[in-house]
């Protein structure tokens, strides 16, 4: 895999993980809301297992903020390392001068 072509995955990976981390702050907010809506009606299966599940989502949610931050910063560094710009420039000229 050529170096741009790995640079382009890295940041597919990072967007990805970013669209996974506001997803599971989704959940989150969702189960909040139920277990709001369940300190008015009650329900005690409810009122034992959400607590639960929020945790586990907040759990996931921590390591995919650290995934991130730390994929996110590989790529960046990469990027740097590999003089990503100055490639994809070329390949914009490249492209250009084929078509």
């Amino acid at each position: 895999m050529d170096t741009l072509k790995k640079f382009e995955l890295m940041e597919k990976i990072v967007r990805e993980l970013e669209d996974l981390q506001h997803s599971q702050q989704a959940i989150i907010q969702k189960i909040g809301k139920i277990e709001v809506d369940n300190i008015e009606l009650g329900d005690k299966k409810l009122d034992k297992d959400l607590p639960d599940m929020h945790q586990r989502v907040a759990d996931n949610l921590d390591t995919i903020v650290e995934i991130l931050a730390y994929f996110a910063d590989k790529t960046q560094n990469f990027g740097n390392k590999n003089n990503v710009d100055v490639l994809k420039e070329r390949q914009i000229i490249n492209d250009a001068t084929k078509g």
